[in-house]
């Protein structure tokens, strides 16, 4: 019989929680992918001047790969304390890390202004994105998994998944309005400054919200719990929770890492490389590849709750491996159907993507919270989504472009994802369900064999 301290809450706080999330997850990702944006259409220009255009482009594509780079510090810090101090304070401060970072640079001097101090000042506020993003993703699915019912856990945490394609759609429309009502000149000279400063509205906002939610009452009952075993020096042995994951969670660590890199590297191929690929081989405009994108994203936001509904139904490994094995197998008729050069076929092959993606990408919330026991989870689920992160998304997109660059060709481009799904499929394969994992449970889940846990069971805090 459920206790009442992790019961499922009334429906209406429920979707409060589930919007909380949505919103701070959405104006993350509005921040972090509107720096990439920027990074192509003016950075290059504003901070990068004394630079070749190719050479100040790559630079400012540096400074967007320095915010990947900074995600697992993020990842450890904010785990570490959002296991000590509960999710929603560690929510909190991300949001405001992020969006007092992005509104920063909206205010920002140009090289023309300050001179080299410009691009310095640049890279640090792209590795303060960097860690807050780190910190984000980890507290935000928690935050619903540990308060949603179990029935639906996966459909109620795969809400916030659906913040990235939001705030994808979300920064591409503005920058799209922003570009379409002003000359190239007013936007190069002060346009560009409007979508960042626009952060600091949707940070209140989204404070607003998120501090109107309450703490998971599943980290409150385990850190009770936790606090009445203090005498206990098995119990306070491992006081920081990395330790404790490593101790006992590091194979659930590896699988999440894997998990992952299908799921990372063929996002950034389908919605970034496809910018570079239908151009520079399709003859397709950017403007045209842009538009395919923000349809497909479209698509993409409606299919995570989708899939996360059907995770609950059939569980979650079955329907990650759906995902990771329809990815590998759609990328050869991907890049055929981008080689035509019709804007339908692009619509189809990155729409087809990116709803495989979401295969991935919806359950995952509910499969990493259940793998990792309470008072470890923040760090577990943050560690292995955020460390893979540097090794899958990161570098994909470049890896992509010298592929092209060296071949000529998109079969190793393919071949370059495909392995990436063999390692998720694999990953995936090795891991146990966990759609019956009851969260309140204090032991990582490999102490019962890897099936769910009494809940009196308290070996570890």
């Amino acid at each position: 019989m459920t206790s009442a301290a992790t019961a499922p809450p009334p429906p209406a706080s429920l979707k409060r929680i589930v919007t909380a999330s949505l919103i701070g997850t959405t104006i993350e990702w509005y921040d972090f992918f509107l720096y990439g944006s920027a990074a192509a259409l003016v950075f290059n220009k504003l901070f990068f001047p004394d630079s070749d255009p190719l050479v100040g482009t790559l630079l400012s594509f540096l400074t967007y790969a320095v915010g990947f780079a900074a995600r697992p510090l993020g990842a450890l810090v904010f785990g570490h304390y959002g296991d000590r101090l509960g999710r929603k304070k560690l929510l909190v401060l991300s949001l405001l890390l992020m969006g007092g970072a992005t509104f920063a640079i909206g205010l920002l001097p140009t090289h023309a202004t300050i001179g080299t101090a410009a691009p310095v000042l640049l890279t640090v506020l792209r590795l303060v994105q960097g860690f807050a993003l780190g910190g984000e993703w980890g507290g935000a699915v928690l935050l619903v998994s540990e308060h949603g019912d179990a029935r639906r856990r996966g459909f109620w945490a795969s809400w916030p998944q659906t913040g990235a394609p939001a705030g994808q759609l979300l920064a591409t429309g503005v920058l799209s309005l922003l570009t379409a009502v002003l000359s190239d000149a007013a936007f190069g000279d002060w346009g560009w400054r409007i979508p960042f400063l626009l952060s600091g509205v949707l940070v209140i906002v989204g404070l607003w919200i998120r501090l109107s939610v309450d703490e998971s009452p599943v980290f409150k009952q385990a850190l009770a719990q936790a606090e009445a075993r203090k005498a206990d020096r098995a119990a306070t042995a491992e006081k920081l929770p990395l330790v404790a994951v490593l101790r006992h969670h590091w194979r659930d660590v590896l699988i999440a890492m894997g998990a992952r890199m299908a799921e990372n590297i063929s996002y950034y191929v389908i919605t970034a490389f496809i910018l570079v690929y239908a151009t520079t081989s399709a003859g397709v405009s950017k403007q045209t590849a842009l538009n395919a994108v923000l349809i497909a994203s479209a698509v993409h936001f409606a299919a995570i709750p989708a899939w996360g509904a059907l995770s609950d139904r059939i569980g979650r490994r079955p329907v990650y491996l759906m995902g990771a094995v329809g990815v590998g197998l759609w990328m050869f008729p991907f890049f055929s159907l981008i080689d035509t050069g019709g804007f339908g076929n692009l619509i189809l092959a990155v729409t087809v993507g990116l709803v495989l993606h979401g295969a991935m990408y919806a359950p995952q919330a509910a499969f990493f919270s259940e793998m990792f026991a309470t008072r470890m989870r923040y760090s577990g689920a943050s560690i292995g989504a955020q460390f893979a992160s540097v090794a899958a998304g990161a570098p994909a997109p470049l890896i992509a472009t010298a592929l092209l660059s060296d071949y000529g060709s998109s079969t190793p481009i393919a071949l370059y994802v495909i392995g990436a799904a063999v390692l998720t499929v694999i990953a995936v394969a090795v891991a146990k369900e966990t759609r019956h994992r009851d969260l309140a449970d204090v032991a990582p889940l490999a102490d019962a064999d890897r099936t769910p846990a009494p809940a009196a069971d308290a070996r570890t805090p």
